[in-house]
């Protein structure tokens, strides 16, 4: 008796047949997407709405969270640039997350989102839940860790990005 592992992504059949496994791979980073995209999204819509996140002290603030974890963080010295201007610092991250959630949603230069929420979780893990131990409690690490295969694939499938690359190849007659 034979094992084995199916690792192809595209069907062997010559009749371009798809079984329900091809389908699942090829829609396989579609829920990740939806799930990145609007957890960004309400970060992102989460900080602008706060009464309180966007100051530099009081309780629920950015800068109050910076000071808090400046000792304990892996670099000490962005939390220190952080604090020169905390509500900018505040604006700054909540547009990024808005940006990120959308052209992750929008399968819109998903690739340069997904690099964009893979820098924002490694800013995130590398100062605010660095000291989470064990290492897994933080989640920070965990959405760098879901980014990646963003960054990698792409949007494939319903996206933007997915219907412009067509739309090109049937301008260049077929010849992507």
């Amino acid at each position: 008796m034979t094992h084995s592992m199916r690792t192809d992504t595209h069907t062997p059949y010559l009749d371009g047949h798809r079984d329900w496994r091809d389908t699942a791979t090829r829609y396989a980073l579609v829920p990740l997407r939806v799930f990145l995209g609007v957890t960004f999204v309400y970060a992102g819509l989460d900080k602008l709405t706060s009464s309180s996140f966007m100051r530099s002290s009081g309780a629920g603030s950015i800068g109050e969270t910076m000071r808090a974890v400046r000792d304990s963080s892996a670099i000490p010295a962005l939390v220190d640039f952080a604090l020169k201007n905390p509500p900018a610092f505040g604006y700054a991250m909540a547009v990024g997350e808005l940006a990120v959630g959308i052209g992750t949603l929008l399968g819109l230069f998903t690739r340069l989102a997904a690099l964009g929420g893979a820098l924002i979780s490694l800013s995130l893990w590398l100062t605010v839940s660095w000291a989470s131990d064990p290492y897994y409690y933080g989640n920070d690490l965990a959405y760098l860790m879901a980014w990646l295969p963003l960054v990698l694939a792409g949007a494939p499938v319903l996206s933007l990005d997915a219907y412009l690359r067509a739309r090109r190849r049937r301008r260049a007659g077929g010849a992507y």
